[in-house]
């Protein structure tokens, strides 16, 4: 039952149009019939659902957007080429010279569409109309005298999406259909198909053709049709990212902020952090339990929060930090409109939220030190700069270093900071793609994808990946500084 429950799901998925994730829920499925039929796969069924949610929620998602960094995927192009075609077609226009009033009678509980006499037309009366916003076509005919009393007009705009539906059938085959609370007219196709699929614009007679390399309906003058369709671009958007000179400056700035911005993240928090593992570790020091507990709060407390509080205490106006500097030195720094100013204060944040974490790491590898060591030195007569620098230092800095590779991955794509505290502005204002000063790799793509830039989802996965390669690399370097 569950075989076949499955197979459904991936008939629905494959008829919605999900290639990849029909093939990827098929490829699953085969996988858990053998593993819980066959003999020899005892041990595979307890790993099964692990390796089953792998798949469709780290692996399919990396390959799809892969995928679609090959593509011209955007908000212009998010239809395929016959839904494209078909959108097109649809789209209607009112003929010229067609438009005539109408009101709407009530006839004992039935509604109808009646149509005066007009210069050269006859006057029409509509069969009798349902009163729900669903699509119907009615038929209209001669008539002498309007049979009811007029609808109000506050009632009829309430009737107004019933009308919007509403298609009237002439005897001549024409179809009227409502363009006003006042009028009717008939509707005719925008875009007149021809044989070979050119679209062409019955109302200025520009013929547009399906251009595969863009994307969309294209004239001889250049204009385009909007919907366009998606078709594969192959490497154009990782060239665009690496050669176009509009696009490669700033995402020049942006990776060297974002590799700046993680390195002093992770130099500043493990730096802090060490010091104070390092004071918590002296024995002479009172209340070490009270201090170690105030020093953790910051990682207490959920991130988001504390980021949301910093943006409050950084405002230039309000915040207490430039009401005290205002009151000290007569200053108040425009934390978020100022470039540098800017970046020192995520970093000042990101080593505030970072810093508790690094000092609980090198609590516990500095209480892993065998004493004898420090003994032997205090023997020798070593100040503690020397232990620090013979003994803790060495110690510690093996074991630390994978995690610190780990900490700078995970600040490359800190998009929560970026994102809460400045939004990746100021922006830059020599730049012809939208960038802020801020913006590290991945609040840069959300901003491409999402936001300024007409939501170029191939562009913003072809950057995804680049970034995936990057963080890759220093997961690589990281496995192999553990093995070590």
């Amino acid at each position: 039952m569950a075989t076949l429950a499955s197979l459904w799901a991936v008939m629905r998925v494959h008829a919605a149009g999900e290639a990849l994730l029909a093939v990827t829920l098929l490829a699953v499925t085969a996988f858990a019939l053998w593993t819980y039929s066959s003999g020899r796969t005892y041990a595979l069924r307890y790993l099964f659902p692990g390796v089953a949610a792998a798949v469709l929620f780290v692996i399919f998602p990396m390959l799809y957007t892969l995928g679609i960094g090959f593509t011209n995927y955007s908000s212009s192009n998010l239809l395929d080429k016959a839904a494209a075609t078909t959108y097109l077609q649809d789209q209607a226009v009112q003929k010229p010279g067609s438009a005539r009033p109408f009101e709407l009678l009530r006839e004992g509980a039935a509604l109808r569409v009646w149509l005066p006499a007009d210069v050269g037309r006859a006057a029409l009366l509509s069969e009798p109309i349902k009163p729900a916003a669903a699509a119907q076509t009615v038929a209209v005919a001669d008539a002498a005298a309007a049979p009811g009393a007029a609808v109000a007009l506050k009632d009829t705009v309430l009737l107004l999406p019933t009308l919007r539906q509403l298609s009237l059938r002439t005897a001549g085959g024409e179809v009227l259909a409502v363009t006003s609370l006042r009028e009717v007219a008939v509707m005719q196709p925008l875009y007149r198909a021809a044989a070979d699929g050119a679209l062409t614009d019955q109302l200025t007679g520009a013929t547009y053709r399906a251009d595969d390399n863009t994307g969309f309906y294209t004239s001889e003058s250049g204009d385009r049709l909007t919907p366009g369709y998606r078709v594969g671009v192959g490497l154009a958007h990782y060239q665009q990212i690496f050669t176009e000179g509009k696009f490669r400056e700033p995402f020049g700035s942006v990776f060297i902020w974002t590799v700046v911005f993680a390195a002093l993240s992770v130099a500043g928090a493990a730096g802090l952090g060490l010091v104070l593992a390092v004071l918590m570790n002296w024995e002479a020091l009172p209340f070490k339990g009270a201090y170690r507990l105030v020093l953790f709060l910051p990682y207490a407390v959920p991130g988001f929060i504390s980021i949301l509080v910093f943006k409050g205490l950084f405002n230039q106006n309000l915040g207490e930090v430039n009401l005290i500097l205002g009151s000290l030195f007569g200053i108040k720094p425009a934390w978020f409109s100022d470039p540098w100013l800017a970046k020192l204060m995520l970093v000042f944040v990101n080593v505030w939220l970072g810093f508790p974490y690094m000092m609980v790491l090198c609590t516990g590898l500095i209480k892993a030190i065998p004493a004898d060591l420090y003994e032997a030195s205090a023997v020798a007569g070593a100040n503690a700069w020397v232990n620090f620098r013979a003994i803790t230092m060495p110690l510690i800095l093996k074991p630390l270093t994978p995690l610190l590779i780990s900490a700078f991955a995970f600040n490359f794509n800190n998009f929560v900071l970026i994102s809460l505290l400045t939004g990746g502005r100021p922006d830059q204002l020599d730049s012809n793609l939208p960038a802020g000063t801020t913006d590290i790799l991945v609040s840069y793509t959300w901003r491409i994808a999402f936001q300024d830039s007409g939501q170029q989802f191939g562009l913003a996965s072809a950057i995804s990946t680049v970034i995936f390669l990057i963080v890759a690399a220093i997961t690589l370097v990281q496995m192999r500084y553990t093995q070590k």
